[in-house]
């Protein structure tokens, strides 16, 4: 009995052992398909100095202090974080369920069976009624994992998992994004409401002026239409940014996962604190952090290991079931001497004419391979995603001195042509033009304001940044 014990947790220590080693193939992470280098940003908005994004903190980043509340209203309340959250910690289940596939499920058991025999079938020619007791401890089908299939599953199952959390870390950094995003596009539109609002008192005003001096005659009927147009067009621009501002918040509203408190909405893109400059590593590995390429590289990983698996199939497999105990016709003897069992099943399965396997194996590269196109368009789209931020932030500075310089100007224009109308030196066609002007330009100049903030925004969030 002790021989056959000391065989058992032998043969299952051995099969231990032999379960680190998988027959997948060993993993090098590919070249990136992309330039070395990322484009030179050539802007304010971007320097050389500091951590990199992926190491700076989403509260070091946004200096608004508002902005930073919302965005702690979405991390604890947005339902589509929650799902991917929940999404690792099922991810994890599964994974625990595959590794403890290399482990030998242990049950214990106690039965009692009752047996009668009946005189013709009895070999003494005498009816009886038998009773046996047992209490056994074993293992039942338990996979001696000799080629490393069991191993390549949870290998494939640990990589899953680690993808679903990068899927995870991308969803954060989308919703602190997006948060981000909502809150200056709100912010660009009150402030184009407030411009509007303005510019439709101020063309009242005006409108107002000119039918007086249409009354005694000094200006004519077509002056008159003019300012008119003019009043209904600000009205309908202050009518239209009423209902983007309603918008803006119900999308905000939508992110946060509940109504956005009243005090911490903006007023105006003025009023707001911009992200501050952004420490930019400018090499194109460190594209290779972002949780979205990190997540198509598990899943690679994933795939080398699913060949693994499929090779492991085309061996021998043996799985053991085992059990150990006591056996008694008596309840009271079922512990005495002599009352030991136990039972010793090995069996082999050898896949001799299967064809599934060989089509499975093939499969399994094939996977691999598309992993691998998968793993190569998420770097390259990461690539672009970062390029076309630079590249957007890379001259906004610029447009912004000429916007400004435009806005004096016009503004000086305006003021100008209006003073000459006063004075009847003028015509009011002059005074129309500079005012469209004058509001175009403040508009362009709100326009390109909101640009450079969400250019910030996304680069940061294009760079791997927003998850500490």
């Amino acid at each position: 009995m002790r021989k056959a014990s000391s065989t058992l947790i032998f043969i299952m220590l051995a099969a231990l052992g032999l379960a680190g080693c998988t027959l997948a193939p060993k993993y090098t992470r590919p070249a990136a398909p992309v330039p070395s280098e990322l484009p030179d940003a050539g802007s304010s908005a971007v320097s050389t100095a500091g951590p990199a994004a992926a190491e700076l903190q989403w509260r070091e980043f946004f200096a608004d202090e508002r902005l930073r509340k919302l965005i702690e209203l979405a991390l604890e309340n947005n339902r589509d974080l929650k799902i991917a959250t929940l999404n690792v910690e099922r991810a994890r289940a599964l994974y625990g369920i595959q590794r403890d596939e290399l482990l030998p499920s242990v049950y214990g058991a106690a039965s009692r069976t009752r047996e009668h025999t009946p005189a013709d079938l009895s070999p003494t020619g005498r009816e009886a009624t038998s009773n046996v007791y047992s209490a056994t401890l074993g293992v039942s089908s338990w996979e001696l994992d000799l080629f490393g299939r069991v191993q390549s599953l949870k290998n494939q199952a640990l990589e899953r998992y680690f993808a679903t959390d990068e899927a995870r870390r991308a969803a954060q950094i989308s919703l602190i994004s997006g948060v981000a995003q909502a809150y200056l596009t709100l912010a660009a539109d009150q402030e184009n409401l407030k411009l509007a609002k303005s510019t439709f008192e101020a063309q009242q005003t005006s409108f107002d002026l000119i039918g007086k001096r249409y009354q005694v005659g000094i200006a004519t009927e077509l002056d008159l239409s003019r300012a008119q147009t003019q009043v209904d067009n600000a009205r309908r621009d202050a009518a239209h940014y009423t209902q983007m501002v309603a918008s803006d918040e119900n999308a905000l509203n939508l992110l946060l996962g509940s109504a956005a408190p009243k005090e911490l909405l903006p007023s105006d893109l003025s009023g707001t604190r911009p992200p501050k400059s952004l420490p930019a590593e400018l090499r194109s590995e460190v594209l290779l952090s972002r949780p979205d390429v990190m997540q198509a590289e598990h899943g690679l990983k994933g795939a080398y290991a699913n060949i693994g698996a499929a090779r492991a199939a085309l061996f021998p497999s043996i799985s053991l079931t085992t059990s150990i105990g006591t056996a008694s016709s008596e309840l009271n003897g079922l512990f005495d001497a002599g009352s030991r069992v136990f039972r010793v099943m090995p069996q082999v399965t050898v896949p001799i004419f299967d064809l599934r396997v060989w089509h499975a194996y093939k499969v399994s590269k094939i996977d691999r391979e598309i992993a691998l196109a998968t793993y190569e368009k998420a770097v390259q789209s990461a690539f672009r995603d970062t390029a076309d931020a630079l590249a957007a932030l890379g001259t906004v500075d610029e447009q912004l001195v000429a916007q400004k310089s435009m806005v004096e100007a016009v503004s000086k224009t305006y003021k100008l042509s209006s003073a000459r109308y006063s004075k009847g030196i003028d015509n009011y066609l002059n005074v129309l033009d500079a005012q469209r002007s004058l509001y175009g330009a403040q508009q362009g100049l709100v326009a390109l304001k909101l640009q450079k903030d969400l250019s910030q925004v996304r680069l940061y969030a294009v760079l791997g940044g927003g998850v500490k």
